[in-house]
């Protein structure tokens, strides 16, 4: 039964706790996109913005999250993981507050600021708690569905701000982080983070929780035996010793953050993310006589069914045989959308408006199947098990530096180069993952995450 079976029933229920605030930065995230062409115009709230004040807006987001990656590893190591965890939905509703108030660029700029820092610390916290709680044949499922409903979090932000105004939108979702903060209240902090910080009862009491253990006196030794197994590989990797140097600097380490490096740059330079943040514009680029908002929401749903692959693949193939494909097709994919840019008419692109959306579709498709969907899964499963924490951290100021470049590069370049060069520039990139990760990274499916 797998994810759904009696022992992970907890380790879903809480996946999916978190899956309601990733689905809230989703439709946060979601919201930019579209909402640019009313920041363009004469009517919008904040008074019309140029390219220059809508590049720096969009980001804001990569800066805060780039300053929450940088401090995060201090108020994890301090309060926990737990503590941490209640602070994410927090700067996401003064987003919404900010959204809604607005009468300045300055709001704007504010806004997506907060929301980089909700979003740094749910990158790291979240994929480290998914980590801790599930069982290894489960990890890269129940990882998957974090990402899953974040980019179908997405997909509902394109839907809302064509049905729903400007100022109707925030009231409505900022009920999605307070319902979040909630649902979180009863689930105990996971197993790992107590015994680090010595407290080896609760410990076993949310051992015994996300393993769903019986209660049943006549198995109470075989539970508590399947706890000090657990107890000892954690404590034996050296989680409650302190951190030093020389655990960065080692071949396993080093080995481990190249790796990285060279998947974050390629997740956002070959456009995973910022696509969707300026696919209203890029399907305008294309010339289509069709709807450049819903041909957006298309690539939504596309995308949906690429995370749902993902889900059900994962924890079956492995991780490789979803990454390796998915940069290949999602390369030639864009390639194609470079060349089609580069060498149809204007006439052919007006009358054959689906060639571009069936490309970018399938841009889309392949991207979230594996290279998004992976992202992270991959991150946790590479660092080794003393430096998980801080190297997650430390992965999502890359990340962050790399959103950051990606969306400043962009729409720079959709403005003053054309969505062909964009496109052979986001093709380069896919290539140059799929023949470094192919050649060294390592299968790292039902890896033991507790040494």
């Amino acid at each position: 039964m797998g994810v759904f079976s009696k022992r992970t029933r907890w380790q879903l229920l809480s996946t999916l706790t978190l899956c309601v605030m990733s689905l809230t930065h989703g439709i946060t995230l979601g919201w930019f996109s579209p909402t640019l062409p009313l920041l363009k115009c004469e009517n919008s709230p904040v008074g019309r913005l140029d390219i220059s004040e809508l590049m720096w807006i969009g980001a804001m987001f990569g800066f805060g999250s780039l300053l929450c990656n940088m401090i995060i590893c201090f108020p994890l190591a301090f309060f926990g993981l737990k503590k941490c965890m209640y602070f994410v939905p927090i700067p996401n509703m003064i987003h919404w507050i900010l959204i809604y108030f607005a009468t300045k660029s300055v709001y704007l700029h504010m806004a997506r600021l907060l929301l980089g820092i909700s979003g740094g610390t749910m990158m790291v916290t979240f994929p480290i708690f998914v980590a801790e709680v599930s069982d290894n044949n489960v990890r890269g499922t129940l990882t998957s569905f974090f990402m899953l409903t974040l980019c179908s979090g997405l997909t509902v932000g394109f839907v809302l701000v064509h049905y729903i105004s400007y100022h109707v939108l925030p009231c409505i979702v900022i009920v999605l982080p307070i319902l979040f903060f909630c649902l979180l209240i009863p689930f105990p902090e996971p197993p790992q983070d107590l015994l680090k910080r010595g407290r080896d009862e609760k410990a076993a009491k949310s051992f015994y929780f996300y393993k769903n253990l019986s209660k049943d006196p006549t198995q109470q030794n075989e539970n508590q035996a399947e706890f000090i197994v657990y107890r000892d590989k954690v404590l034996g990797g050296g989680i409650k010793d302190k951190v030093t140097f020389s655990d960065f600097y080692n071949k396993e380490s080093g080995k481990a953050f190249a790796l990285i490096i060279v998947l974050l740059v390629c997740n956002q330079m070959s456009g995973s993310f910022a696509i969707y943040n300026y696919a209203s514009s890029i399907f305008t680029r294309l010339g289509s006589r069709m709807d450049p908002n819903m041909c957006s929401i298309y690539l939504g749903v596309v995308q949906l069914f690429g995370l749902s692959s993902a889900v059900v693949l994962v924890d079956r193939v492995g991780r490789r045989w979803l990454l390796m494909p998915s940069l290949a097709v999602m390369g030639l994919a864009e390639l194609g959308v470079g060349l089609l840019k580069s060498f149809a008419s204007q006439d052919f692109l007006i009358h054959h408006g689906w060639v571009g959306l069936t490309l970018m579709c399938i841009v889309a498709y392949s991207s979230s199947s594996g290279l998004v969907a992976l992202t992270f899964v991959i991150i946790v499963e590479l660092l080794p098990f003393r430096i998980r924490a801080p190297g997650i951290s430390l992965s999502m100021c890359g990340l962050s530096l790399s959103v950051f470049m990606a969306l400043m590069t962009y729409p720079a370049m959709l403005s003053h180069h054309g969505l062909h060069i964009l496109m052979f520039m986001s093709a380069s990139f896919c290539l140059l993952g799929l023949i470094v990760l192919g050649i060294f990274l390592p299968e790292t499916k039902g890896k033991s995450l507790t040494h």
